[in-house]
């Protein structure tokens, strides 16, 4: 089959790797991709947000199945002009990606289907906001309605810190602070039918103990040995299905994937936020183990033709992200990278890189996804490690306590 992939990233970049392996994948594009990417897939230069451009190229290049990556082109329509086109598209409508695109839909959904979440308000105005805060306490979690790239969400204890996140955003959702460790888990669906990928965990602070501004993820690791048996089920049947189902009753049958944030709490389970795509950096751990062929997957979720879970392989996966200097505040872009030759158990994954002649260069704040793999994690862990300590990027950081 001919896929066309859209998007940018490090998770592209994972996407698109995974499909080069795929003996179905007889070709393999993407749009507008990066200079990793450009090593394993023909890249064209497309605005992904643009839902005409990826139709037609899609079309142009008589693409049998389309993956839309990045949120924003899901919430912009894009998945919905490909389907249009008559071309198969791995991703949800323009409707059904609001589970992402605004917390208050994600909430409405949640309550209709009665989906543990926390407790929460949406809020409009500064007197909402405070009234909120003062009716769930501290710590305060105050979240941005719509997209955010991942560091839309406030977690203080500091209620004028809060405050001024809720002032500084058009809507908010203010809800009580889940305590607990947080998972991810992701559902492949195909409209009708659902079924899991194995856990996985992400670090969502810039610096090592859990310090510092949120971020879109600076790692991830999977399995997770420690998990309580029977939670994937448990969160399939308490969370993923009453979703999608509500979803469908709604008129918007969910095809792609469907990403659930939680919190493990003293009451069990409860959903912190929803994606309408894969989230990153887990999908780079996760599609490391993945024995599956991924190219199979993605089309069968497309066509609702999903049937068995996917298999894993044994092992673990460790992913470190390498950020440039400033990040999340105001990344350095335009430096020279180095050292970004494969081992035998680690690679790196392009996620904010460009071509400058015969260099590759940060361009974003998250520029790298280093991703070690071993049969155990503390292999895994080593090898990301290794392979993180012999990249160059002047004031680039990382965190040291991935997948402790």
């Amino acid at each position: 089959m001919r896929v066309l992939v859209i998007g940018s990233g490090g998770r592209e970049h994972a996407l698109c790797r995974s499909l080069k392996l795929d003996p179905q994948v007889s070709e393999l594009h993407c749009a507008p991709g990066n200079p990793g990417i450009e090593q394993v897939a023909t890249v064209h230069p497309v605005d992904p947000l643009d839902s005409g451009q990826v139709a037609e190229l899609a079309g142009r290049l008589r693409a049998d199945l389309v993956v839309v990556g990045p949120e924003a082109p899901l919430v912009a329509g894009v998945a919905d002009a490909v389907r249009e086109a008559g071309i198969a598209c791995f991703g949800p409508s323009r409707d059904a990606a609001m589970i992402e695109g605004s917390k208050t839909f994600a909430k409405e959904v949640m309550r209709a289907a009665d989906v543990p979440t926390a407790r929460s308000r949406s809020c409009v105005t500064e007197e909402e906001a405070a009234a909120a805060l003062d009716e769930f306490g501290a710590p305060y979690v105050v979240k941005d309605d719509g997209l955010a790239a991942g560091k839309g969400v406030v977690v203080t204890g500091d209620r004028d810190k809060a405050l001024a996140h809720a002032r500084a955003c058009e809507r908010v959702v203010v809800e009580e602070f889940l305590d607990g460790p947080e998972v991810s888990l992701f559902a492949l669906c195909d409209g009708s039918t659902a079924v899991p990928l194995q856990l996985a965990q992400d670090f969502k602070r810039a610096h090592d103990g859990d310090q510092g501004p949120n971020t879109g993820g600076m790692g991830a690791y999977t399995p997770l040995p420690w998990a309580p048996v029977g939670l994937t089920e448990q969160v399939m049947r308490e969370v993923v299905h009453p979703t999608i189902g509500e979803l469908s009753r709604r008129g918007l049958p969910y095809q792609g994937v469907l990403y659930v944030g939680l919190a493990l709490t003293e009451k069990g389970p409860k959903v912190v936020e929803f994606n309408a795509r894969f989230g990153d950096p887990e999908t780079q751990v996760l599609l490391d183990r993945l024995e599956t062929p991924l190219g199979g997957l993605l089309m069968a979720c497309a066509t609702g033709e999903l049937g068995l879970d996917p298999v894993f392989k044994d092992g673990s996966a460790v992913c470190v992200v390498i950020a440039s200097e400033n990040y999340p505040e105001s990344p350095v872009k335009g430096d020279a990278i180095k050292g970004l030759q494969e081992t035998g158990h680690a690679y790196a994954l392009h996620a904010g890189t460009r071509r400058v002649g015969d260099e590759i260069v940060s361009d974003g704040g998250r520029v790298l996804s280093v991703v070690g793999h071993g049969p155990d994690q503390a292999s895994a862990r080593q090898a990301a490690y290794d392979l993180v300590g012999r990249i160059e990027l002047r004031g680039s950081f990382h965190r040291t306590d991935i997948a402790p």
